[in-house]
Protein backbone atom coordinates (compact mmCIF):
# COMPACT_ATOMS: atom_id res chain seq x y z
CA UNK A 1 0.00 0.00 0.00
CA UNK A 2 1.39 3.85 -1.20
CA UNK A 3 1.62 5.95 1.74
CA UNK A 4 0.38 9.70 1.67
CA UNK A 5 3.55 12.49 1.96
CA UNK A 6 2.33 15.67 3.29
CA UNK A 7 4.71 18.43 2.11
CA UNK A 8 5.09 22.22 2.91
CA UNK A 9 6.21 24.02 -0.50
CA UNK A 10 8.11 27.36 -0.60
CA UNK A 11 9.08 28.99 -4.07
CA UNK A 12 11.68 31.30 -3.54
CA UNK A 13 11.89 31.80 -7.54
CA UNK A 14 9.32 30.34 -10.34
CA UNK A 15 12.33 27.94 -11.25
CA UNK A 16 13.27 26.81 -7.27
CA UNK A 17 11.04 24.87 -5.37
CA UNK A 18 11.80 24.02 -1.74
CA UNK A 19 10.03 20.78 -0.48
CA UNK A 20 9.91 20.67 2.93
CA UNK A 21 8.86 16.68 4.39
CA UNK A 22 5.84 17.04 7.32
CA UNK A 23 5.05 14.11 7.77
CA UNK A 24 3.49 10.42 6.29
CA UNK A 25 0.44 8.68 6.48
CA UNK A 26 -1.22 5.12 5.43
CA UNK A 27 -4.80 6.60 5.38
CA UNK A 28 -6.10 9.37 3.18
CA UNK A 29 -8.45 10.75 5.74
CA UNK A 30 -5.83 11.68 8.14
CA UNK A 31 -3.39 13.07 5.61
CA UNK A 32 -6.56 15.35 4.37
CA UNK A 33 -6.77 16.24 7.93
CA UNK A 34 -3.02 17.38 8.47
CA UNK A 35 -2.76 19.20 5.35
CA UNK A 36 -5.89 21.49 6.42
CA UNK A 37 -4.50 21.87 10.02
CA UNK A 38 -1.28 23.01 8.46
CA UNK A 39 -3.02 25.09 5.87
CA UNK A 40 -5.54 26.38 8.56
CA UNK A 41 -2.45 26.94 11.47
CA UNK A 42 -0.20 28.77 8.75
CA UNK A 43 1.09 32.28 10.24
CA UNK A 44 0.02 35.12 8.39
CA UNK A 45 2.18 35.90 5.91
CA UNK A 46 3.49 32.47 5.07
CA UNK A 47 3.65 32.11 1.31
CA UNK A 48 3.84 28.29 1.41
CA UNK A 49 1.27 25.52 0.25
CA UNK A 50 0.81 22.60 1.91
CA UNK A 51 0.15 19.48 -0.35
CA UNK A 52 -0.49 15.80 -0.35
CA UNK A 53 1.01 13.32 -2.52
CA UNK A 54 0.27 9.74 -2.86
CA UNK A 55 3.57 8.19 -3.92
CA UNK A 56 5.27 4.48 -3.84
CA UNK A 57 8.19 6.48 -2.24
CA UNK A 58 9.37 9.90 -0.79
CA UNK A 59 11.54 10.14 -3.89
CA UNK A 60 8.99 9.24 -6.99
CA UNK A 61 6.56 12.10 -4.21
CA UNK A 62 9.51 14.74 -4.64
CA UNK A 63 9.77 13.55 -8.17
CA UNK A 64 5.75 14.79 -9.02
CA UNK A 65 6.11 17.85 -7.13
CA UNK A 66 8.36 19.41 -8.78
CA UNK A 67 7.12 18.27 -12.05
CA UNK A 68 5.58 21.17 -14.02
CA UNK A 69 2.19 20.72 -14.66
CA UNK A 70 0.58 21.27 -18.53
CA UNK A 71 -1.61 24.58 -18.22
CA UNK A 72 -5.16 23.59 -19.08
CA UNK A 73 -6.76 23.61 -22.88
CA UNK A 74 -9.10 26.71 -22.32
CA UNK A 75 -12.10 25.69 -24.93
CA UNK A 76 -13.59 29.09 -26.50
CA UNK A 77 -16.53 28.68 -24.17
CA UNK A 78 -14.56 29.16 -21.19
CA UNK A 79 -12.63 31.97 -22.09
Amino acid sequence: MMPYYVYRITQPTPIIKNLELKSTFETYPEARNAVRDLRANAPLGDNATYKLVHAASELEAEELLQTPREKPVLMEWEK
